[in-house]
């Protein structure tokens, strides 16, 4: 056996170092060679599960709805010329104007502009999202993700493949709709999702502090019950094509000022919340929350927020344009109660600023995707770093909670040395542990079953968004440290895989040392009880759960103790974050 002359773990001799067997990833994105030339995937058509084996179409909801939009419309003409009906809107017009709202009418100049700077931002958190989902493209209310339990999903049932792979699983989406618009384009689709939703939530956060300190937030908190039976008057004129009188210069009416607040008040932290919800970090260490927040729950319940701000967005800009145009853009975009031009003329020239943002961003990133991660990192890196210090704690997940089904996924190992050790039951496996150390080894799995036994069931969470729960037997990381007593001057853990990655070169990944103490930090060689399987990882895979899946790196070939990983493929530490833009820190 040979030792790598940078201190890197050795290998079998007559192969090359581990080390050297890295590449270093393109700088820009090639849509050809991406993700190892991953082929074109289509999705199908969104729908959602009726029963047990039915399934919903999605599209069938426009002509069902336009009928009975129809219906409604017909009902509520019928209605309004009901005598109890003219006199229920006589008595409930639709605008309850609480006191002090005619001292303070009209729009204030920061509520135009955070407006405008919502508006934009949401573009891209939306184009982001989608870009996620479709990297698994279902939804589940299980904690689990089996095949066949999911509610919602615009991809085809799982094929009987047993290797079939999550990454198998994601669906393109077409040009300027995703971002950055191409298949299993994760890693920099969050840094635009969580960078954005950073300066989403500071614009939120000042819009909070300004429209409570300047008496705006009458326009948005109801502050009588007399709001719901002028909503039903509402929207009984609207629906009826006799629309009510508009004073939106002073109050909204009460169906505007519930949606308003709904939207506000309600959705928008619910979104922060349930994105948390899906934090590896957070929800093994909270577990009071997740015990009934999974991240399915909360992936689940973040789309359904999602589908609120689309739904309405759609429904506002509509009433924008029929209510009376000109009045209303002068109210936000000019802060003026008439019907001149100025808002339009301003309005036009922010929806220019928006379209080009909108053409620009996914071309912008295929061109420059470290400087996408590298401002992401800026925007988000801070809490990631702040999170990945939340050590999780053992005992929330018992037997009973194992998953019926845990996804394959990574590159599969393919090289005559991986088959030969397979072929011999492993026994001619040895993993080498080196670098930064004081006692370097090389141990079998045998010598590594002698080590203290350490057991877990704990949940996965993969980037992609799928999860599952499993049992994992083996080593723990400290008990490996204990043994080979790391130098000071260690800072990361590195480990090499006996895989390549996608696009070739070996799979590896960077983990903090002080990570590596972590109870719930493991080297699993038992899954569910059972040896590892060559799709989970045989013979040795890494569990660190406070990280994201892909950190979880399978098939280990050796470890190695280093002070930093700028010299190490890429050197942004690990495969996925030197090929696909990963991050290093992945903690939410």
């Amino acid at each position: 056996m040979t030792e790598d002359a940078t201190n890197g773990p050795p290998v079998a001799e007559g192969s090359s170092s581990l080390r050297s067997r890295l590449s270093h990833g393109d700088e820009i994105v090639d849509p050809v060679t991406w993700a190892g030339g991953i082929p074109t995937a289509k999705g199908i058509t969104p729908r959602v599960r009726l029963g047990r084996q039915r399934w919903f179409v999605l599209l069938w909801l426009l002509p069902i709805g336009f009928g009975l939009l129809i219906v409604a419309v017909a009902a509520a003409k019928g209605l309004r010329h009901t005598e109890a009906v003219q006199d229920f809107i006589t008595r409930n017009p639709g605008t309850v104007v609480p006191a002090g709202a005619r001292r303070s009418a009209g729009f204030p100049i920061w509520a135009g502009v955070q407006h405008f700077f919502n508006l934009f931002l949401m573009i891209f958190i939306i184009r982001s999202g989608i870009q996620i989902l479709s990297d698994h493209p279902r939804l589940y209310w299980t904690r689990h993700s089996t095949p066949g339990r999911d509610w919602f999903r615009f991809q085809k049932p799982v094929p009987a493949d047993p290797l079939w792979t999550a990454k198998d699983d994601s669906v393109g989406l077409p040009p300027h709709v995703g971002l950055p618009g191409i298949r299993h384009s994760i890693g920099l689709a969050r840094w635009w999702h969580l960078g954005i939703d950073t300066l989403w939530l500071a614009n939120g956060l000042v819009f909070y502090v300004l429209v409570f300190a300047t008496g705006h937030w009458r326009r948005l908190v109801p502050t009588s019950w007399a709001v719901i039976p002028n909503s039903v008057s509402v929207m009984i004129q609207y629906l009826s094509l006799d629309w009510p009188l508009d004073n939106g210069w002073v109050a909204y009416n009460s169906l505007q000022l519930v949606a308003y607040f709904i939207t506000v008040f309600l959705a928008a932290p619910l979104a922060m919340i349930t994105g948390l919800g899906m934090s590896p970090a957070l929800s093994t260490r909270f577990k009071s929350v997740s015990k009934f927040m999974s991240i399915q729950v909360a992936r689940s319940l973040h789309f359904l927020v999602f589908v609120w701000f689309l739904v309405f967005i759609v429904v506002h800009v509509t009433f924008v344009f029929t209510t009376g145009l000109l009045r209303n853009l002068n109210h936000i975009y000019a802060f003026r109660d008439d019907s001149s031009w100025v808002g339009f003329i301003v309005f036009a020239a922010t929806m220019v600023v928006v379209i080009v943002g909108w053409l620009a961003a996914s071309p912008f990133t295929m061109r420059h995707p470290r400087v996408v991660q590298r401002v992401g990192y800026a925007l988000i890196g801070g809490a990631e770093k702040l999170f990945e210090h939340v050590d999780a704690t053992p005992g929330e997940y018992t037997e009973h909670d194992i998953s019926p089904y845990f996804w394959h996924n990574g590159e599969y190992p393919v090289s005559e040395e991986y088959k030969a050790l397979a072929a011999g039951g492993f026994a001619e496996y040895r993993l080498r542990i080196g670098g930064l150390v004081s006692h370097p080894r090389k141990l079998s799995l045998d010598e590594l079953r002698a080590l203290p036994h350490h057991e877990q069931i704990t949940q996965h969470f993969c980037i992609q968004g799928w999860s599952g729960v499993a049992k994992w037997g083996g080593v723990s990381m400290a008990s490996v440290m204990d043994l080979v007593e790391p130098l000071p001057e260690a800072r990361w853990v590195v480990f090499y895989s006996l895989g390549d990655g996608p696009e070739h070169g070996l799979y590896y990944d960077a983990h903090p040392i002080e990570q590596m103490r972590y109870h719930l930090t493991m080297l699993a060689y038992d899954m569910n009880d059972e040896p590892l399987s060559y799709g989970h990882g045989a013979p040795l895979r890494l569990r660190n759960e406070v990280q994201l899946g892909f950190k979880q790196v399978k098939w280990v070939a050796g470890i190695e103790f280093v002070s930093q990983f700028s010299d190490l493929g890429g050197g942004f530490g690990g495969y996925n974050e030197d090929h696909e833009f990963f991050g290093y820190r992945q903690s939410i």
